[in-house]
């Protein structure tokens, strides 16, 4: 009764009595199906993805769902195959398993070009599928959701569906091909109907098939389409369940003041006027640099945080902005670190027609998501139980199992819904916060919530980067490119808090500027490793979203060299199809080359990341006020558009998320501390800021790709593009603030 009751009270799901699981995996070994540690004598779980029972079907999601859409899709993948509507089954999310690990990971680091399809490239893509296998990480980013659950949640919609099939055909004595299915029931040749729901019993001892033909596009009913967010209802009435509503019995609530030095530890704590406050009842040491405020409630405990008195022990990192950006510029004078483009003979080309030479520029960047982290645990005897908003499901399985000593059987993580994340959630610091909370109050329940100050000051921070670019044309045309790009490991950062020491280049450093498919004859792009003094973590495109803005306003400043449409001059050194396609398409949608008004101005970028072409087109107007955006235009190319509705709202969020870090985000620092604290130093775009944001989903790749990074990367080169063509004013640096005004 207890495992009832956890699933009601934290997903709002069926309770599953006396039913099936199905689901399929494409590997001959599959993990363990975690379904069945769950299950009473009365239950039976073949595979992971799919649940019928009296009550129901079940869907299992096994990807964090953070605004992105990502229950409704997969669940969408099932149910296409399995013959039933969306609106006729409920959508679980999956507990922490290896069995739902992330096959496509770690595709972003293989060293071929993402337009590649050759032999040896989609062997060694092959390879990190493997690795990514053996790694059983269960993780939510990098844009692989949909891709990684493409085929391997059809099938388990088909395989699911064979079985009740192969089940209603026991039951009535005929042959499984004469039967059909359809609205969630095996209908008979007599057209007697037996809905899956009166089946799952039937179907216990019958194995699914490990690779079900499936239905061929022409036959879809539900991919392809818009669909209504599985969630929609839960979110619009407040009913979502994000890690900060958990309320259980006696809970004692936390949150966590740690040293703004960050890393440093804690010299000494004076908690007496901390204890004073109302409603406060403990503080302790959360390890080396932090301490914990207990109350009866968390604005107790917050402002019992804001009472305490401590000394700080100094970072020992770069203790001001201007100092490392210092060390990041001298990074460049060094040798590189990665070469992974050097197409003919640079020197030479610089040497012959008119050179252009140019420095960029970018802070670092929070996440800022609107729920700052947090998380609830309960240690007893024998069971840990975490609920968190995780992007990394097994990576909090595993830190509960070390941080109490249990084994990982004994250790439960409920993966509530993401009040936003980016790449912020992916990082186990503040659910360690909550645990090692926890174990200090064991048979007490706790929810952790940091302050916005505290979220704000111990980010994980998108890395601060510097670019040098040198460039060449002659007769009008490009011959020359050559980007130096300096930035600090992110990926070496991030994955050395995981224990992974990786003996490589940092492939973030040069992400998407060597593999995007321009055909400029003379091409280099060299990465340098700067410093690491804030923690780097991984943001929203990650290493694309500093060089798409590098590599963009370069190529622009080249067609402005050579005296040519920018749009145009770009599909003049372009034959990549998908990528010439969605620049024809933004040109059209924006009515590129249309006489202006007077004061305003049209940017275009495009770029390759995640293996999703994209191109954008802003228009801006210069006002009295300030700059105003007019208008946004985008156009992508998703391979396949399983819900052309929800990725556009995808590009759509990209894009405010990428203009929003353009105008206004910058990260500082000052005597070691952050010194941005909440969203009145910290800005977010405005909805009166905002323009209409036209999208158009293209599908000429050659497979499926993800859509929550991409929109990003374009959109801070076209915003400064724009402005310079509105005002001449040549934009190197971001924020934009620091160069005009915005309305």
């Amino acid at each position: 009764m207890a495992k009832i009751v956890r699933r009601a009270f934290l997903l709002g799901s069926v309770a599953i009595a006396g039913g099936v699981a199905f689901g399929y995996y494409k590997v001959s070994e599959p993990y363990p199906n975690p379904l069945e540690v769950d299950l009473g004598d009365d239950e039976a779980a073949i595979t992971p993805y799919v649940l019928v029972n009296s009550d129901g079907v079940t869907i299992i999601a096994p990807r964090a769902e953070m605004g992105q859409g990502v229950r409704t899709t997969l669940a969408a993948l099932v149910a296409e195959e399995l013959d039933i509507d969306l609106d006729d089954v409920n959508v679980e999310q999956g507990p922490a398993s290896s069995a739902y690990y992330n096959a496509l990971g770690l595709e972003e680091a293989a060293p071929f070009p993402v337009t590649d399809n050759g032999l040896a490239a989609r062997s060694v893509r092959d390879v990190t599928h493997i690795i990514a296998k053996v790694m059983g990480r269960q993780l939510t980013g990098g844009s692989t959701s949909t891709p990684d659950a493409f085929d391997k949640m059809r099938k388990a919609g088909a395989a699911a569906r064979i079985v009740l099939v192969k089940a209603a055909a026991r039951k009535l004595s005929v042959k499984a091909r004469e039967l059909t299915t359809k609205n969630g029931a095996v209908i008979a040749p007599d057209g007697t109907k037996i809905p899956y729901t009166e089946l799952a019993l039937a179907a216990r001892d019958i194995s699914p098939p490990k690779d079900p033909k499936l239905k061929d596009r022409s036959e879809w009913r539900i991919l392809g389409k818009t669909q209504n967010k599985v969630d929609m209802t839960e979110k619009s009435t407040g009913k979502a369940m994000y890690a900060s509503d958990v309320r259980l019995p006696n809970m004692v609530f936390a949150t966590i003041l740690a040293n703004p030095n960050i890393g440093a530890p804690i010299n000494s704590v004076n908690d007496g006027d901390a204890l004073k406050v109302s409603g406060v009842r403990k503080t302790l040491k959360v390890g080396s640099d932090a301490v914990a405020v207990l109350a009866s409630n968390t604005w107790a405990a917050m402002q019992g945080a804001k009472a305490l008195k401590v000394d700080w022990a100094a970072a020992s990192y770069l203790q001001s902005t201007a100092e490392i950006r210092a060390a990041m510029e001298a990074a460049l004078d060094g040798e590189p670190t990665s070469q992974n483009r050097d197409d003919g003979n640079i020197t030479e080309a610089l040497g012959d027609g008119q050179t252009i030479e140019a420095s960029y520029h970018v802070p670092y960047l929070a996440h800022a998501t609107m729920e700052p982290m947090s998380a609830a645990a309960l240690l007893n005897d024998d069971r840990l139980d975490i609920w968190v908003g995780t992007q990394s499901p097994t990576d909090a399985l595993a830190l509960g199992s070390e941080l109490s000593g249990l084994a990982t059987e004994k250790v439960h993580v409920h993966t509530t819904y993401l009040g936003g994340a980016f790449g912020r959630r992916s990082e186990m610091d503040y659910i360690a916060h909550a645990v090692k909370i926890a174990i200090a109050e064991k048979g007490t329940p706790v929810s952790m919530v940091w302050s916005r100050e505290e979220d704000m000051r111990h980010d994980v921070y998108r890395t601060m980067a510097h670019a040098r670019f040198k460039g060449a044309v002659k007769d009008g045309a490009a011959t020359a490119f050559d980007l130096h790009l300096a930035s600090s490991p992110t990926a070496l950062d991030a994955f050395s808090r995981r224990g992974m020491d990786l003996s490589m280049a940092d492939p973030t450093v040069v992400q998407n500027a060597w593999d995007n498919p321009y055909t400029v004859p003379n091409y280099r792009v060299s990465g340098y490793e700067g410093p690491v003094a804030l923690p780097l973590g991984f943001w929203r495109s990650v290493g694309a979203s500093q060089n798409g803005f590098f590599q963009e306003s370069a190529m622009d400043e080249l067609a402005f060299a050579a005296g040519a449409d920018p749009l145009e001059f770009r599909l003049a050194n372009l034959k990549h199809e998908p990528s010439r396609g969605v620049l024809e398409r933004v040109r059209d949608m924006s009515g590129w080359g249309r006489r202006l008004e007077k004061g305003h101005g049209l940017g275009v970028a495009y770029y390759l990341s995640f293996g999703v072409p994209t191109a954008e087109v802003f228009e801006v107007a210069v006002t009295p006020a300030g700059i105003r955006l007019v208008g946004i235009w985008a156009a992508v190319d998703v391979g396949i558009a399983l819900d052309p509705g929800n990725i556009e709202a995808q590009v759509q969020g990209g894009i405010v998320y990428g203009i929003t870090a353009a105008m206004f985000g910058e990260i500082t620092v000052e005597g070691g501390k952050v010194q941005q604290s909440n969203f009145h130093d910290y800005e977010m775009l405005r909805i009166n800021q905002c323009p209409p944001i036209e999208v158009a989903v293209l599908e000429q790749g050659p497979r499926i790709r993800g859509i929550g990074e991409p929109g990003t990367p374009p959109a801070a080169p076209a915003l400064a593009n724009a402005i310079f063509s509105a005002t001449g004013e040549r934009i190197r640096e971001l924020p934009l603030k620091h160069a005009v005004n915005f309305i």
